[in-house]
């Protein structure tokens, strides 16, 4: 891979990086449409995005901690499961055809893309995070480590939404989302690196380079920018995308 092509990389990781450490969302779905718009391999693309993650999100993740993002109370209920679902995930992504997974992925990711617009739309009552039941925690990182392995993207999507949903304050559930991804993509990455081996380096280290200069950014804008706007933005490039992929592997484009 040549060297302009790392430097877009570093680029797609600076940008998807402000999104996620903004809004807790994105990086993984947005890095992971790129990719396969480039034509790369769902497994191989789902592997890199989440091998610059590991990096990435430990930066994101001390810095939302040091800013008082956190919610360790959150951390604590949804980092097992998240690990689990999503060694899970990466074995089976790791195991299904690319030609039907392609498809499947970008479908995944379309929806996704819809949920971050609807939530821009959304308005929700603030909880308190103790008054979230230990079981559904447990299945909502269960469900959204897999799919964030699977899909190449998910958990802040899946996970971020589900808990504003809720009622919990946006704040941190931003930032306990972010710091919990960490154990999340370690595990997941590993588990790449196992079932197909390390690829794709130059990706990973555009990604990763652009990711964690972006990380401590991501996590002041977090108490700084208009979420809406940036979630309209977000979800309909998203959209954008993942319609584009569908229609050249369908053979309309």
């Amino acid at each position: 891979m040549e060297t302009t092509n790392i430097l877009l990389f570093i680029v797609v990781g600076f940008i998807a990086q402000i999104i996620d450490g903004s809004l807790g969302m994105a990086y993984g779905v947005s890095s992971n449409a790129l990719l396969l718009t480039l034509g790369i391999p769902p497994a191989a693309a789902s592997a890199s995005v989440h091998t610059s993650e590991v990096f990435t999100t430990l930066v994101s993740g001390i810095s939302h901690f040091k800013l008082g993002n956190v919610d360790m109370n959150l951390v604590k209920k949804l980092a097992v499961p998240g690990v689990l679902g999503g060694v899970l995930g990466a074995y089976v992504i790791s195991n299904i055809n690319n030609t039907l997974l392609k498809p499947i992925v970008s479908i995944y990711l379309l929806i996704m893309g819809i949920n971050i617009l609807v939530r821009a739309f959304q308005n929700t009552r603030e909880r308190d995070t103790d008054s979230f039941k230990t079981l559904p925690m447990i299945l909502l990182g269960l469900v959204g480590g897999f799919l964030d392995a699977a899909g190449g993207g998910g958990w802040g999507p899946i996970v971020t939404t589900t808990l504003i949903s809720q009622g919990s304050t946006p704040r941190k559930s931003i930032g306990s989302v972010n710091l919990t991804e960490f154990f999340v993509t370690f595990a997941e990455a590993l588990a790449f690196i196992f079932t197909i081996g390390f690829v794709h380096w130059q990706i990973i280290v555009g990604l990763l380079t652009g990711g964690v200069i972006a990380a401590p950014l991501g996590a002041y804008f977090t108490k700084r920018i208009p979420i809406k706007p940036m979630l309209i933005l977000v979800g309909s490039l998203i959209i954008l995308l993942n319609l584009r992929t569908l229609l050249q592997t369908w053979g309309v484009l």
